[in-house]
């Protein structure tokens, strides 16, 4: 095992120490704090890893990210609630359904004209391409409150998964939770499958080493560059989409994962998809703990739980400055 692995090992190990000594030794608070860290960690994994693929081909820092979870909650709970798909689809599972479709179709769509009609004429100017990301989340957040008030939406219409519970440990969790969790899980997979197993999983990791070879050999590289764009978007607007029916949607989700997802990426190595995904599960669980523990009335700072991503971060990157799977120049 190298250096990398012992350092997530050690990190692991102590967070699920501290969080096990924080609930007095108790599995049921234990097991919640977990699964709340687990939860979170998947909703940043899904806007991270559009970031992390993104930068890792395109060297593009997507501020607009976090946008494009805002539009997936928006646009799920907007389908989900529709009168007239309720009138349509009475069943709330087959609605929910449609509602994830309908938002990773939207943050497509958005993506591939947000990459070709104004980031492509950009890619040789790196300065301008933040400013620009960064001007159109702020326009996308400008929309949204057009399009839909600033008033912020809860979640009403039920469905299985929602309305669910079990229970381990004599604690009641929700069923929703569990499948955030399983979504998650198997995004992780399926995206790290497409990467290393598939063809274009080959030109994508091709093209990050070397885009003027790949194009040598006949492959459209530009074509590439906005599928990956238009992927990073789908799955961020996907993410919103899950994470809906559990934090509802308002202005605020653009900036409440970025600086996080920012974060992530940076810590677990840029340009890194699975060191993204390692350092989503090592933030997730490290929010949860110590948001846990700043919420105890010897503590009472919450604030630590918001400053526990970037504390993390400086922790990691002062033992290994290049990230966990970073390369080391």
């Amino acid at each position: 095992m190298n250096k990398t692995y012992w350092l997530i090992a050690v990190v692991a190990v102590a967070l699920l120490l501290f969080g096990f000594v924080n609930a007095n030794g108790d599995l049921g608070s234990f097991g919640i704090t977990i699964m709340s860290g687990l939860f979170q960690a998947m909703l940043l994994f899904l806007v991270a890893s559009g970031l992390s693929i993104v930068f890792g081909l395109m060297d593009v820092l997507n501020f607009a990210q976090g946008s494009f979870f805002m539009i997936g909650a928006y646009v799920g709970y907007a389908v989900h609630h529709s009168p007239q798909l309720i009138s349509v689809l009475p069943n709330g599972d087959v609605r929910f359904v449609v509602s994830l479709l309908a938002a990773v179709l939207v943050g497509g769509v958005l993506g591939v004209f947000f990459e070709r009609a104004l980031l492509r004429p950009l890619y040789a100017r790196p300065i301008f391409q933040i400013v620009l990301t960064f001007g159109v989340a702020l326009v996308i957040g400008e929309l949204i409150k057009v399009v839909w008030t600033p008033t912020p939406y809860s979640w009403t219409a039920m469905f299985t998964a929602r309305s669910g519970f079990f229970t381990v440990f004599e604690q009641q969790f929700s069923t929703y939770r569990l499948f955030v969790i399983g979504a998650g899980f198997l995004l992780i997979i399926g995206i790290g499958l497409l990467l290393q197993r598939t063809r274009i999983g080959i030109i994508i990791r091709a093209g990050v080493e070397d885009s003027q070879m790949v194009e040598a050999l006949g492959i459209n590289v530009r074509a590439v560059f906005t599928l990956v764009f238009t992927l990073g978007c789908a799955v961020a607007a996907l993410g919103g989409a899950v994470a809906a029916p559990f934090l509802g949607a308002s202005t605020g989700l653009a900036n409440q994962f970025l600086l996080s997802a920012i974060a992530i990426v940076v810590l677990g190595g840029l340009g890194s998809y699975g060191g993204t995904a390692i350092a989503s599960i090592l933030v997730g669980v490290a929010v949860a703990v110590i948001q846990d523990w700043s919420a105890s009335p010897g503590v009472n700072a919450p604030v630590w739980a918001s400053l526990t991503p970037m504390l993390l971060l400086v922790l990691i990157l002062l033992i290994r400055p290049s990230g966990l799977f970073g390369k080391e120049n």
